[in-house]
C-alpha cells in the first residue's frame, strides 16, 4: 500500500507509462491497418481453382491368354553363337616391315633437268649495196677557146659573171645549154653561152662508165 501510494504521488512516472501505452497501441493499429489488410486482399485476389472429380471407373482385368495346344511340340532352343574374339593391335610396324615395303617399292625417278634452249641464230646481216661512184661532166679547158667580147659591151664597158649549165652527152659534146644566173647583161650572157657550147667536155661517168649528165660553169667578162 505504501508503494502504490508513493507511486501515485509521482505524476511524472504515471504520465510516461500512459504515453508508452498509447504509442504501443498506435503502432499496433498501424501494423494491423497496413500489413494485415494487404495480406487479406492478396489472399482474396488469389486464383480460384476448380477441381472436377470424375467418377472412378472400376479396373477390368485383361482376359487370360488362351491355353497352348496339347499336341504342339515345344519351341526349339535358340542356337548358340560363339563369341568372336577380335584382337586389334595398335603397335607400330617394325623397322624390318618398313624396310621390306621400301625394298618392294621402286625408287623415285631422278628429276630430269630441262634441256637448255636452242641458241637463237643471229639475224642475217643486211646486205649493203654499194653506192655507185658518180663523176660529173667537166669542161676540157685545153680544147676550149674564150668567147669573143661583144663590141657593143666593150664600148659600153659592160662587165659581169654569168653561170651556165650544159647537158653533155657520152661523146663529150654539148646537147643543151642554159643560163643559170645572169651577169646583168643579156649580150654578155648570150656570148658566153654560144661560145662555151663549142668547147669539148669530159662526159659524166658512173662506176667508170660514161653517161649523159649536166655540167655547170661560170664565166667572168672583164675589160683589160
Amino acid at each position: 500500500m505504501n508503494d502504490y501510494a508513493s507511486r501515485q504521488r509521482k505524476p511524472t512516472k504515471h504520465l510516461m507509462g500512459l504515453g508508452l501505452v498509447v504509442v504501443l497501441h498506435l503502432l499496433l493499429f498501424w501494423a494491423i491497418s497496413s500489413g494485415l489488410a494487404r495480406a487479406v486482399v492478396k489472399k482474396i485476389q488469389g486464383p480460384v481453382e476448380a477441381v472436377l472429380l470424375e467418377d472412378a471407373k472400376p479396373d477390368i482385368p485383361p482376359p487370360p491368354p488362351p491355353p497352348p495346344p496339347k499336341n504342339s511340340p515345344p519351341p526349339p532352343p535358340p542356337a548358340y553363337v560363339p563369341p568372336v574374339d577380335v584382337q586389334v593391335s595398335n603397335a607400330a610396324p617394325s623397322v624390318n616391315a618398313i624396310a621390306a615395303v621400301s625394298a618392294v617399292l621402286p625408287p623415285a625417278p631422278a628429276p630430269v633437268a630441262p634441256a637448255p634452249p636452242a641458241p637463237v641464230a643471229p639475224p642475217p646481216a643486211p646486205v649493203v649495196k654499194a653506192e655507185p661512184v658518180r663523176v660529173a661532166a667537166v669542161v676540157n679547158s685545153a680544147n676550149c677557146e674564150k668567147p669573143d667580147y661583144p663590141s657593143a659591151s666593150r664600148r659600153l664597158e659592160e662587165e659581169g659573171t654569168v653561170s651556165l649549165r650544159f647537158l653533155v652527152g657520152v661523146d663529150g659534146k654539148v646537147l643543151q645549154s642554159e643560163v643559170e644566173k645572169s651577169s646583168g647583161y643579156k649580150r654578155l650572157d648570150e656570148a658566153a653561152r654560144s661560145g662555151l657550147s663549142r668547147c669539148a667536155f669530159k662526159p659524166a661517168t658512173v662506176d667508170g662508165k660514161p653517161e649523159q649528165g649536166w655540167a655547170t660553169m661560170k664565166y667572168t667578162w672583164r675589160l683589160e
